[in-house]
């Protein structure tokens, strides 16, 4: 499992997230997957590019966990 921290922030946008722990290359591949239906939040399907993503959330995508934390 990945960590994320927050560093102060309220949230992370998942889009933003995807490209920030490598998981995607760009914001563009995110959202494509996003969109796709291949990344699920708190174990649900998400679809919402921008959703806003706090601490205390799990992030699966490509088989990589993300744990977000403040």
């Amino acid at each position: 499992m990945d960590i994320f921290e927050l560093q102060g922030r309220d949230y992370v946008e998942l889009n933003n997230l995807l490209k920030l722990t490598g998981i995607c290359p760009s914001g563009g591949t995110a959202k494509l997957m996003i969109s796709d239906g291949e990344v699920e939040v708190d174990g649900r399907v998400e679809r919402r590019k921008r959703c806003k993503i706090r601490s205390g959330q799990k992030v699966f995508c490509l088989g990589r966990q993300i744990a977000v934390m403040p």
